[in-house]
């Protein structure tokens, strides 16, 4: 009836981060950033700026570049974080061009468009200074 209890086993720490990869990290998510506040700050749209602009795109390939590195790591997590965010927002920039634009002619699209990029730019911001914060407290992404 009484079975004994297992000794209580310490936990093992966390794997050691090494400090450039960090750096690279936070250089990833500065680069992401920039393309935000270019689309905040230009005529260019943030979507577009995020999807199209060459700091985003140059922050994905330095993401796929040094991935294998992050394995086993909490930073294995931002990395998946920054890829899908980027993946995630050209493919909703995709279908909102799809659906919207032909509607365009139709005047039902032109609120509906609008509607999708003030949408999809809040949702870029959230992902790029939620992610940055958790990174700057040496915590996790969800993913």
């Amino acid at each position: 009836m009484n079975e004994p209890v297992p000794p209580l086993t310490p936990l093992a720490a966390p794997p050691q981060v090494d400090d450039s990869l960090l750096t690279y990290t936070h250089i990833i998510y500065a680069l992401h950033a920039l393309a935000v506040l270019i689309g905040l700050s230009t005529a260019h749209t943030i979507v577009g700026s995020f999807v199209m602009g060459l700091p985003s795109i140059v922050a994905v390939i330095m993401n796929y570049a040094r991935r294998a590195a992050t394995e086993g790591t909490f930073l294995a997590s931002h990395f998946r974080w920054q890829i899908r965010t980027f993946w995630y927002a050209a493919l909703w920039w995709l279908v909102i061009v799809c659906v919207g634009w032909p509607l365009v002619f139709l005047i039902v699209g032109i609120p509906l468009v609008i509607f999708g990029w003030i949408a999809l730019s809040i949702w870029i911001a959230y992902r790029v200074i939620r992610g940055w914060l958790a990174l700057h407290d040496r915590r996790p992404m969800y993913v």
